[in-house]
């Protein structure tokens, strides 16, 4: 089913190290400071609405999280809100982006086997410094042949990936933990997709669909990449 791939590019966010649930956690501390102006269920839906409505402005990342925070507080409390719970708020986003690094288990013994063997990416969303400081912090980044923080995961910015390697879409392999960003628009241009899904997901990554493919795998484990590839 592989036998074409040269390149096995990884998601890092949930991928290669612990992500999501800093996010839920961050979440939770935000809807516990506006408690007084609303509940947390509530809280968390005006929440959500703000981050889409931003995304296509600021992208991914803690820092467009932190705006949103901030704009939907001021939002929910009708202007009210005092600046030393917009202080707070800002110190949340300070204690996402200072996080240790917690590696998902088994991922740097499945990268140093599959180095010797494919060319490893690292092909992600998000902010290009924290990525770039958590690639560093995680100690995984000599197992990359190169590093790629796109603005989005769509068709088109896969295809110009696999330009910019020289390769072709059937020489291609994504893993990921997001049928939504990770697979479906790389199956799209051709290539081949493993999904390794994560215990907590956002929202916005959610997929209704079962993915029914040929050139598309669902894995537990990220070590079972070593047996199967």
């Amino acid at each position: 089913m592989f036998s074409t791939i040269k390149v096995i590019a990884f998601d890092a966010d949930d991928t290669l190290w612990v992500n999501e649930p800093y996010f839920r956690t961050a979440e939770k501390a935000f809807c516990e400071l506006l408690k007084e102006y609303v509940p947390e269920e509530e809280c968390n839906e005006l929440l959500y609405k703000f981050e889409m409505q931003n995304l296509p402005l600021y992208g991914y990342g803690i820092k467009p999280f932190v705006l949103s925070l901030i704009e939907a507080a001021i939002t929910i409390s009708k202007k009210q809100i005092s600046l030393e719970i917009v202080s707070e708020i800002i110190a949340i986003g300070k204690e996402m982006l200072q996080m240790p690094v917690e590696l998902i288990d088994g991922i740097e013994a499945t990268l140093a086997h599959l180095s010797k063997k494919y060319l490893l990416v690292m092909a992600t969303k998000g902010d290009l410094l924290d990525q770039e400081r958590k690639l560093i912090k995680s100690g995984l980044e000599k197992y990359f042949h190169h590093i790629e923080v796109m603005s989005d995961k769509q068709p088109e910015n896969y295809q110009k990936l696999i330009t910019h390697l020289d390769i072709t879409p059937s020489q291609f392999l994504m893993v990921g933990n997001s049928l939504k960003s990770d697979v479906l628009p790389v199956l799209e241009i051709g290539s081949y997709a493993i999904h390794i899904p994560f215990h907590t997901t956002w929202e916005h990554e959610k997929v209704e669909e079962e993915v029914m493919h040929y050139n598309f795998k669902e894995l537990e484990l990220t070590t079972e990449l070593i047996d199967l590839l």
